[in-house]
């Protein structure tokens, strides 16, 4: 290995600073190992990498939407406190807004990768890591196109009107929207935030779950004694409940537990034509 690679090396160990970064700090500091550290700090690179190693498992989820499209954000932090720090929130919010302007199949790694004036998305986090002196982590990006239909979305214990702890959205089409339809719809989210459905419905479940599941109960009523004539019908009895707090709308409806999910949609349909479309959950942690 040539003396300008062993260098290399020796600053990449001491900083955790990229090979090419490490390359440029040695060049413009004629090979000075303790120099070039030092360039690499005042950068913020040193320092963003050493902490980009430590667990972040607090953060922030936002939402940002125009008409044809929403975006569904969760950005990483070590602490809550740093979570509900003004700098980092318009950080959050700036990336948030970049994010809006890319299309949905577009996913975080690639967005990280993407250079949006003149500057890498992944550069901005490590710049932001520097500020904040914790590390911080693009958690989750969703990119939704809804040309033809409407959204809806909750936010739960929020720090601002689109950021918090949770949230829950709602895609959804309706014959006629007006401020019941909107109403219904928040409710719709708030609903999921606080039952966490898996699917929306039976048919949308994953089938290894389901087998999963139907195995543990059945073995569970064998175990039991109960006559082997019967398990079948207790079984069917046991998954009955299970979709009924998994999928969403089958679970009972928080506003009206007297009825299912399903049964406040349909009731509603009579006059709206309203039809559930999909939904998204995103949590912090």
């Amino acid at each position: 290995m040539s003396t300008g690679l062993n260098l290399i090396k020796d600053l990449r160990e001491k900083t955790g600073v990229g090979f090419l970064d490490c390359k440029i700090a040695l060049k413009e500091n004629n090979n000075n190992l303790e120099a070039s550290i030092d360039f690499l700090r005042k950068k913020g690179l040193a320092k963003a990498s050493k902490k980009s190693s430590r667990e972040a498992n607090e953060g922030v989820v936002s939402v940002y939407n125009t008409k044809n499209k929403t975006v569904l954000l969760k950005v990483n932090t070590e602490t809550d406190f740093a979570a509900k720090n003004d700098v980092f929130l318009n950080f959050v919010d700036e990336i948030g807004n970049i994010a809006i302007k890319f299309n949905s199949n577009t996913d975080k790694d690639k967005f990280l990768d993407h250079v949006y004036e003149n500057k890498k998305i992944s550069d901005r986090f490590t710049e932001i890591i520097s500020k904040i002196g914790e590390n911080i982590l693009l958690g989750d990006l969703i990119i939704l196109e809804h040309n033809d239909t409407n959204i809806a979305y909750y936010v739960h214990n929020a720090y601002r009107s689109n950021s918090g702890k949770i949230i829950s959205l709602v895609q959804y089409s309706t014959k006629k929207l007006d401020t019941n339809i909107e109403k219904f719809s928040k409710n719709i989210c708030m609903h999921i935030a606080a039952s966490k459905p898996e699917a929306i419905d039976i048919k949308d479940l994953d089938p290894t779950l389901i087998e999963r599941e139907k195995n543990v109960q059945r073995e569970s009523i064998v175990s039991s004694g109960k006559p082997e004539k019967i398990v079948e019908k207790i079984l069917e009895g046991k998954m009955n409940k299970f979709y009924s707090e998994v999928t969403l709308l089958n679970q009972s409806y928080i506003i009206n537990p007297d009825q299912t999910v399903r049964e406040a949609i349909n009731e509603l349909s009579k006059d709206y034509s309203y039809s559930l479309i999909s939904y998204k959950l995103i949590l912090v942690n």
